[in-house]
């Protein structure tokens, strides 16, 4: 049996340019997205999946990365 992991880092997304009455969130293990248009939505919702999946390959954590580390994974992650 495994022990629970330690983790208590999330990740919060909140886009502002919903123009279209839409109420978007998406929640997961590590993160939360919440608001924006589809398009921006979409894109934090990519781009904080591949962080994870940057930060997991690298065997760091949220509360293990340094905080320049962690914004450099954001930028390479987020689709242009």
């Amino acid at each position: 049996m495994q022990s629970p992991s330690k983790e208590n880092g999330h990740l919060l997304g909140l886009g502002l340019d919903n123009q279209d009455g839409h109420k978007r969130i998406t929640q997961a293990e590590r993160f939360t997205v919440v608001g924006g248009s589809d398009e921006t939505h979409g894109r934090m919702t990519e781009t904080l999946v591949k962080t994870y999946e940057t930060l997991d390959r690298r065997g760091k954590s949220i509360e293990t990365v340094e905080k320049s580390e962690l914004r450099d994974i954001i930028k390479e992650n987020t689709p242009s």
